[in-house]
């Protein structure tokens, strides 16, 4: 069996490094007695970013990735030398893509434009070598800061599609076959249930060279909130849509029935979809006459705009993409340009103490000491002796 190559949901261990440790170290030389300390401070660990990407589409590239960690920064050292400071560590993520932390289940960030970046996981400061604490009381002093610890969650990453126009029909509806007929998109159209297994987007053209993205979602049964068919799996992509095209076939025994249905199984996966702008699509009218669409009109729910269009023949294909401009465009629907400034990232709000004070910059840190009678490696904290002119 073939493996799907498109991927929306990862779980993965992400770790940032903890910062290096200051030094405590006296220079004592020959020319220089009272060289007084001297001790580096620690470098700063590597942080965890999060960045969007457009060239990504699905997280198939994180599939296999179980584990991502920053390096630690590295421990200062003698003659005032400053550990060097771990790498950050860049996470590329397709446009939609949203974090929870996996343990607690919340809402950690949302990643929703080409290049913007995210620190998820923030690396810990390097500590203070003893030189940063002589004074004219103290000029020797014999201790030192520790870096600050790692942070460390296992996060899982959903993605939701970011389209225009989403895509809303029982299996054979004929969803995929408009999006080819519309778009570039060439997606896999058959004559059996679930042809559809994974979602597409097409770049829909328009006059004057606009243009609006059409999602292809697969098809969803009576149920689907409840597991059946393809479940859940797939009605998450339609939380990022701007507007949800119903399509439901001209020959269907009630159109009216199907279409509530669907409108239910959306009701009871996220109540909130239906504040969305909708469109009725009454779709393979290539069957239908004149007379017989009039009467079935007639019989349809009258709060949304209808369209019956055949992708196979073309009919009503330009009228139907009217009447998506239109509703994209409409005063309480208008498409809205995400900025780095408009984007909030959510944090847990259940951090523990010393993450939230990582959280928050310019704040004053309370100074731990490491003391010379607790030194376990005296290696690390030696008096240098150096008999050289």
């Amino acid at each position: 069996m073939l493996e799907s190559n498109f991927v929306d949901y990862v779980k993965i261990l992400c770790r940032s490094g903890k910062g290096g440790r200051g030094s405590m170290h006296l220079k004592h030389v020959k020319y220089n007695p009272n060289g007084g300390p001297d001790g580096g401070d620690g470098g700063k660990g590597g942080s965890i970013i999060l960045r969007g990407n457009h060239n990504y589409w699905t997280l198939l590239h994180l599939r296999y990735e179980r584990h991502i960690f920053a390096e630690h920064g590295g421990n200062g050292g003698k003659d005032k030398c400053h550990g060097t400071d771990g790498k950050d560590v860049y996470i590329d993520v397709p446009c939609g893509t949203v974090v929870y932390n996996a343990e607690t289940g919340k809402y950690v960030c949302d990643v929703t434009y080409d290049g913007q970046e995210i620190v998820l996981l923030k690396g810990g400061r390097g500590g203070l070598g003893n030189f940063q604490f002589r004074t004219a009381t103290n000029q020797a002093p014999r201790y030192a800061q520790p870096g600050e610890p790692m942070q460390e969650m296992t996060v899982i990453m959903e993605l939701k599609l970011l389209a225009d126009v989403g895509l809303v029909g029982f299996p054979n509806a004929g969803k995929s076959t408009l999006v080819s007929a519309l778009s570039n998109a060439r997606p896999k159209i058959a004559n059996y249930p679930f042809t559809t297994m994974e979602p597409s987007l097409g770049i829909v053209g328009y006059r004057d060279q606009k243009s609006f993205v059409m999602a292809d979602i697969p098809g969803i049964i009576e149920g689907a909130s409840e597991g059946r068919g393809l479940g859940l799996r797939f009605l998450r992509h339609i939380e990022r849509n701007s507007l949800l095209l119903f399509m439901v076939p001209g020959d269907t025994d009630d159109i009216k029935r199907e279409y509530e249905i669907l409108l239910n199984e959306l009701r009871q996966f996220n109540p909130d979809l239906l504040s969305k702008h909708r469109v009725l699509a009454v779709t393979k009218c290539d069957l239908l006459d004149e007379e017989l669409m009039e009467m079935l009109r007639e019989t349809l729910p009258t709060d949304l705009p209808v369209v019956f269009i055949s992708a196979v023949t073309g009919y009503h294909l330009d009228e139907l993409k009217d009447v998506l401009w239109q509703e994209l465009n409409a005063e309480s629907n208008k498409l809205q340009t995400i900025t780095h400034e408009d984007t909030i990232v959510h944090r847990d709000k259940d951090m523990s103490a010393f993450a939230q004070e990582l959280a928050d910059e310019g704040e004053d840190e309370d100074i731990e000491y490491i003391d010379e009678d607790e030194i376990e490696d005296l290696d690390d904290f030696e008096y240098e002796e150096d008999d050289e002119a």
